[in-house]
């Protein structure tokens, strides 16, 4: 991994796992929800939290996968406290569902991660009649958070611990469609191309962390809420790529990040005490970064804001 070593500011780099940036971090007390953590940097993410102590509740839509990489987990780290619990981001139902039953269980929350997504999938309209890629990689999680921001308010209150709120982006979101979110087209067809559609969803989860940040500093809430770019990672986001999807997991082998390398900049946003107190920024290996223009843009995040909140 010769191409990922320069660290910056932070003391770590692109090639710095997610062990290394959280190294000597006590996350105990601490309880994290990590959506898509069944496989990939999900998975990654819920083990470093549970090796750190944070009580973790892995929202999964592959209850059988999810399973197995909670018994991993325990079979690791006989002390890990891991939940699985059901959660299909593509579909607003399963997301109240699980909001519903999580809000019931009166379990505090410290910690949300929004990972799951998916990555140029070819046309298609979620059980709510949305395209999928924004439905599943913007809107699940936007309603997701949206649900369960009182319980992170009154945790942070009680106890007195910032509550942290991820949104995993990516670099993706400068190759968006030319207007950015197309708010009037948004289930076009025709002018429909898969890597534009996951751009814009990838926008999209910059400007919701950009204007949740905004609304909890408003609000005086002791919560943070930033996104990232995890880097580029061989994992089975590729299986939309048909014959590329072996060409890209083989010389992804050389050239892109690994699974640990990819999870890092989700935990070290989670637990690391550096990034205490700051709010609405994007970060990429484990530093601050400059997302793009449109990504900035507080009118768009906030017209985004309404937008979603129409749809839900």
């Amino acid at each position: 991994m010769w191409l990922f070593k320069r660290k910056g500011p932070s003391g770590f780099s692109s090639s710095s796992t997610a062990e290394e940036v959280t190294k000597g971090i006590d996350g105990s007390g601490l309880t994290a929800i990590v959506t898509g953590a069944s496989s990939g940097i999900g998975s990654e993410t819920a083990r470093i939290l549970a090796l750190r102590g944070v009580n973790v509740i892995m929202g999964v839509r592959n209850m059988a996968a999810g399973k197995e990489v909670k018994e991993a987990i325990v079979k690791e780290i006989p002390a890990a406290k891991v939940d699985t619990m059901e959660l299909d981001l593509s579909s607003l139902t399963s997301v109240r569902k699980f909001a519903s039953e999580f809000t019931s269980s009166s379990r505090p929350l410290n910690l949300l991660i929004n990972n799951a997504g998916v990555m140029a999938a070819p046309f298609k309209l979620s059980k709510d009649n949305i395209e999928l890629q924004f439905a599943t990689n913007h809107l699940g999680h936007f309603l997701l958070t949206h649900l369960l921001i009182e319980t992170m308010k009154k945790t942070a209150r009680e106890t007195k611990r910032e509550g942290r709120i991820v949104n995993v982006s990516s670099e993706a979101h400068r190759f968006a469609y030319r207007e950015g979110i197309r708010f009037d087209r948004l289930n076009d067809e025709e002018g429909y191309s898969r890597w534009a559609a996951y751009g814009q969803s990838k926008l999209a989860n910059i400007l919701h962390a950009n204007e949740l940040a905004r609304r909890l500093k408003e609000d005086g809430a002791e919560i943070t809420a930033n996104s990232l770019h995890p880097g580029t990672i061989t994992t089975n986001l590729f299986r939309n790529l048909g014959v590329f999807e072996g060409v890209a997991s083989t010389v992804g082998k050389f050239l892109f990040k690994n699974i640990p390398q990819g999870a890092s900049t989700s935990c070290y946003l989670a637990l690391h005490p550096q990034v205490k107190g700051i709010s609405g920024e994007y970060f990429s290996d484990n530093n601050l970064a400059k997302p793009s223009s449109r990504a900035a843009d507080t009118d768009l995040s906030r017209k985004l804001w309404d937008f979603s909140m129409d749809l839900i």
